[in-house]
């Protein structure tokens, strides 16, 4: 029986990031555990993989979104029910690190993405020069835009593995899943609430 037929625990899982930092590499790497020659993402890949959280199975999907220019004013249209943000980037690329920590920090103002976890991946480590994980942290002032929320900065290369399992793991602990607090239940309750409003005009 496929994950489709299931009935377990869901957590959509939003995979960010510039062109060129390497998401479609990590979810291929993370789904068949293979080094895969990526083209730009136009639009989305979807991946469904089960994993544990708090001793029970639960099914994450996970979206990668394009993050060329044309594509990132789409991402907003994924915000809504993303239980935690996968914001990817290449470590190695510090001539784009601002324009990165720019859309980053643009995206975690959406109301929809409100209190949800956030793990940044610092990745291509095996590149020489990308910044650590602790420069990441620093260079994207971490504490400061993850006040309200639960953060994390993953060393990673989508290429080699290295720091893959770590995140994936990482995610799995941080998502927030429907039954796991008020916070769901509040974005339910302001949609039945705008559709009673709705009505009545």
């Amino acid at each position: 029986m496929g994950l489709r037929g299931s009935k377990l625990p869901e957590a959509h899982v939003l995979l960010l990031g510039l062109d060129n930092a390497g998401k479609s590499t990590l979810l291929y790497k993370l789904r068949h555990n293979a080094c895969v020659s990526t083209v730009p993402t136009v639009g989305f890949n979807v991946e469904m993989l089960e994993a544990k959280k708090n001793r029970k199975n639960i099914a994450v999907t996970l979206w990668d979104v394009g993050g060329q220019v044309k594509m990132r004013e789409h991402w907003k249209s994924f915000h809504q029910d993303a239980a935690a943000v996968v914001f990817v980037v290449d470590s190695s690329d510090r001539a784009r690190v601002e324009e990165a920590r720019r859309e980053l920090e643009g995206t975690l103002r959406s109301e929809q993405l409100r209190g949800r976890p956030l793990i940044l991946i610092a990745n291509k480590q095996d590149v020489n020069g990308a910044l650590t994980a602790t420069e990441m942290k620093d260079t994207f002032h971490m504490r400061r835009i993850c006040s309200g929320r639960d953060w994390y900065v993953q060393p990673c290369s989508a290429s080699t593995g290295f720091g893959v399992e770590e995140a994936f793991s990482r995610v799995v602990q941080l998502a927030k899943l429907p039954s796991d607090s008020g916070a769901m239940k509040e974005n339910i309750k302001d949609t039945v609430h705008y559709l009673k409003v709705s009505r009545k005009r």
